[in-house]
């Protein structure tokens, strides 16, 4: 893999609802924990906790609004995160490929490498 995987980044996208409040904030540009509540089906509190996670991977930055505070997308930190997933997922394509081989191979009555399957006749 080129780019080297962050689990604690991974976990914090890997849950739906942080998803859908990343959707949210990179479509209205910011946002806060009462007006991303008001759209999600989650208490207040709980949208709170939510970007506190975003938060502490870099994936939103807080800045003060008032007596709340107004999250942004980091665009930098998401551009790693996609990175991170194209890189898996070329990863997992390739291995994919190579189960594919195999198999194939086994199918048409060779073994991995070329050899014939233990007890086969040839």
């Amino acid at each position: 893999m080129t780019a080297a995987v962050d689990d604690d980044l991974w976990s914090a996208v890997g849950d739906p609802t942080r998803r859908r409040m990343l959707d949210l904030l990179l479509a209205d540009g910011s946002g806060t924990a009462t007006s991303l509540s008001e759209r999600l089906p989650v208490t207040r509190q709980a949208v709170a906790k939510h970007l506190g996670v975003l938060d502490r991977v870099g994936l939103v930055h807080a800045s003060p609004a008032g007596r709340e505070r107004r999250y942004r997308v980091d665009e930098a930190q998401l551009a790693r995160a996609v990175a991170q997933l194209s890189s898996v997922g070329a990863a997992w394509d390739a291995r994919l490929q190579r189960i594919k081989r195999i198999a194939e191979a086994i199918r048409q009555g060779e073994g991995p490498r070329g050899e014939s399957p233990p007890g086969a006749q040839r």
